[in-house]
């Protein structure tokens, strides 16, 4: 599923606490973003009734719920999310069991699962109080989105840092969704391998995720626009 136009890459994340916030949102960019990630926080708080809203208006859906736990477990949550008609869900790339599991959940769905491979706020630090040691953060993205690929998943969340990485080793089959997207005078937040929105593209991503650039912004349709004209020029 890749994007037809360029408009079709944006992914705005609607990072918010309660559902109302993130239809003011949705209504602020009218026809400018046509795809919208809903993360944990919302999801807990009636976001999957707005996934469905926003799937019945045309809109596609980015489920982040990062799945992980038993086979079973992951296989049948997942094929319940296949039939609400999102487009994209996350499980966490870790092991091929969880990933394989999901990927027969999705089976005969037009659901394309997406493997995280690192969380982009990780750095060498972080995996290393995880007890991985040897590797740093892009060579752990690379060794688990090859892992993704064997079993079955469609795409990989992966930092701009390693989409050129990945998609050379992995080719052009598989999605590329890269989060940690800035502007050049964006602030980086929390993020720790950032990019913007061009480079990510240039650098073979099929789709970014950005959130607080655009919701934050005091005019976010204009800060939309700004992501969209970065991604044109690349």
């Amino acid at each position: 599923m890749k994007p037809r136009e360029n408009r079709d890459r944006l992914i705005v994340a609607l990072d918010t606490a309660n559902t109302d916030d993130a239809r003011k949102i949705v209504d602020q960019l009218a026809d400018e973003v046509t795809f919208y990630k809903i993360g944990l926080e919302l999801i807990t708080n009636g976001g999957m009734e707005l996934a469905r809203e926003l799937t019945a208006s045309g809109r596609r859906v980015f489920l982040d719920m990062k799945f992980l736990d038993i086979g079973n477990t992951v296989q049948r949550a997942v094929a319940n999310v296949a039939r609400s008609g999102v487009s994209f869900l996350t499980i966490h790339g870790t092991d091929a069991k969880t990933m394989s599991a999901a990927a027969t959940g999705a089976a005969d769905s037009k659901l394309k699962l997406l493997a995280v491979s690192v969380l982009t706020n990780l750095s060498d630090e972080d995996l290393a109080e995880q007890g991985i040691v040897g590797l740093s953060p892009s060579q752990l993205v690379l060794k688990r989105a090859l892992l993704a690929k064997a079993s079955g998943c469609h795409g990989v969340i992966a930092s701009g840092q390693e989409a050129a990485a990945v998609r050379q080793a992995a080719g052009d089959e598989l999605l590329i969704v890269t989060p940690g997207i800035r502007l050049p005078d964006d602030d980086v937040g929390d993020q720790s391998r950032i990019t913007t929105p061009g480079k990510a593209i240039k650098d073979g991503a099929d789709y970014i995720v950005v959130g607080r650039p655009i919701t934050q912004a005091s005019d976010r349709r204009a800060a939309a626009l700004r992501v969209l004209d970065n991604i044109n020029q690349a």
